[in-house]
Parts: structure tokens; C-alpha cells; sequence
């Protein structure tokens, strides 16, 4: 009888564990596609991150950049020293390894860079438009194309044989050829000067102003605004010159300069 009820007990718990097997198998296949979604989004979430901390790190190169570009503009021209003081509270740019940052943190840091860098991109477009204003005022373009007989610099006088210094840059041109102005500027000289025959003169605000020696024929006066591109004359021989070209110098404070340091265009 003891034998009988033990085998019926045994029966019954083989049942109630089966029964548990079964509940917790149909349990475990329900809670398979919960798990499978939580690891898609914790792999979506990773690579969030991970993208990120990629766009953070591109928001830093671009402060880099622009830092190199501000300093080129600078007072110096060029960077600080070492011996130069610096300070600040530390701050590293990278988290430390092993924290992990949540995604809205992550998003909170992106966001404040792109919003620093976007007024750091309005600050230099106004300093971009200040420099280009002052390039425009350059006498960059070269007032005639053609090649140079005679560059700037010490030279042999072409009547004494003895060094002398060429103040300009004598660009070999056919006689009537035009000649433009390369930048914007007020004509200060219109006729003629005691060297270069007929000549004219701009100045281009900032202590700059050029010359163009040897015309045949003048084509502004004096006091007259031009632009850029505007017909100053034509070439030709006039004044104390061997064959036609034009005689271009640029003066800065009043001291020629060698006009190929504004040759740009």
C-alpha cells in the first residue's frame, strides 16, 4: 500500500513538473521576441552612439579650423608662443574610459557644439566679408597681360650702364594696347611726370596707390573714381623709355613695393 501511494506521489509530481516544464517553455518562446527586440534596440542605440560620437569629434575638427583660420587674421599673424600665459578650467573633450554617457546626454553635448560652432561660422563669415572687402581694394589683376621686360629691383640703367633701382615691373606691350585698372580706387594723377611721359596714378586707400608710366594716351583725369576694370590709357613710349610698354609700380606709404607680391589674378 506505502509502495502504491509513493509511485501515485511520484506520478503526480512528474505531472506538476512537466506541467511547469511546458509553462515555462511556452513562457520562454513569448518572451523570445521581447528579447530579440531589446538587443535590436541596444544595437540601434550603440550605433547611435556611435554616430554620435563620430559627428562630436567633426564638431571639434571644424573649432580647429576655425581657430587656424582666425589666428591667420590675428593680431600676430601667426600662433602664440609657449612662453605665452593660458588658463581655463579643465574640461577634457572626451569622456574618461569605460563611462558611458546616455544617448540624450550624448544628444545634449552634440547639440551645444553645433549651436558654439554656429556662431563661431557667423563670426567668421563677418570676418571673411572684411577681408574680402580689403582684397577687393588690392591692385591684384595685372593691368596689361604680356611678358616683363625688366622686373623690379636693382637693375643696369639701360643709358649708363651703372645699377639703379627699377621702382616698377616694365610689362612688354605693343603700343595702343589698353590699360585697366586692377582695383578700385581715386585717380591722383592724370598727365604728365618728368620720367614716365604720361602717367597715371590711383590711389587705393590704405597708404596703396599704383602707376602706370609711358601712356600714349590718357583716358581719366584727376580726382575721377574708377573700379576695377576701368581703361586707364594705352600703352607707349613717352617719357624716358627705350620702346613701348607700360611701367606698373605700386607704392605702399609712399615706397615702391614689387607689384608681383599683389599679382593674383
Amino acid at each position: 500500500m506505502g509502495a502504491f501511494v509513493a509511485l501515485v506521489l511520484s506520478a503526480g509530481l512528474v505531472a506538476l513538473l512537466a506541467a511547469d516544464w511546458v509553462q515555462l517553455r511556452h513562457e520562454g518562446r513569448a518572451a523570445r521576441p521581447l528579447t530579440d527586440v531589446i538587443r535590436e534596440q541596444r544595437a540601434a542605440l550603440d550605433t547611435l552612439n556611435r554616430k554620435i560620437g563620430d559627428m562630436r569629434r567633426e564638431v571639434l575638427a571644424w573649432r580647429n579650423i576655425h581657430a587656424r583660420l582666425f589666428d591667420s587674421f590675428g593680431p600676430e599673424g601667426k600662433s602664440a608662443g609657449p612662453a605665452n600665459g593660458i588658463g581655463g578650467p579643465a574640461a577634457p573633450l572626451e569622456r574618461p574610459s569605460g563611462q558611458h554617457l546616455s544617448p540624450h546626454d550624448e544628444l545634449t553635448r552634440l547639440a551645444e557644439g553645433i549651436a558654439e560652432e554656429s556662431q563661431n561660422l557667423k563670426a567668421l563669415d563677418r570676418l571673411m566679408a572684411r577681408a574680402g572687402k580689403m582684397l577687393a581694394a588690392l591692385p591684384s589683376r595685372w593691368p596689361v597681360r604680356g611678358p616683363v621686360n625688366s622686373e623690379f629691383g636693382t637693375r643696369l640703367s639701360p643709358w649708363t650702364q651703372t645699377p639703379e633701382l627699377h621702382a616698377g615691373m616694365d610689362i612688354r606691350a605693343e603700343r595702343g594696347t589698353p590699360v585697366y585698372a586692377p582695383a578700385a580706387g581715386s585717380v591722383s594723377l592724370a598727365g604728365p611726370h618728368a620720367e614716365y611721359g604720361l602717367t597715371v596714378m590711383i590711389d587705393h586707400g590704405n597708404d596703396i596707390r599704383s602707376v602706370y608710366g609711358h601712356l600714349s594716351k590718357v583716358g581719366v583725369t584727376a580726382g575721377q573714381s574708377v573700379e576695377r576694370g576701368t581703361q586707364l590709357g594705352l600703352t607707349g613710349n613717352t617719357g624716358r623709355s627705350s620702346g613701348p610698354h607700360l611701367h606698373y609700380e605700386i607704392l605702399v606709404k609712399g615706397q615702391p613695393v614689387n607689384p608681383r607680391a599683389y599679382l593674383w589674378d
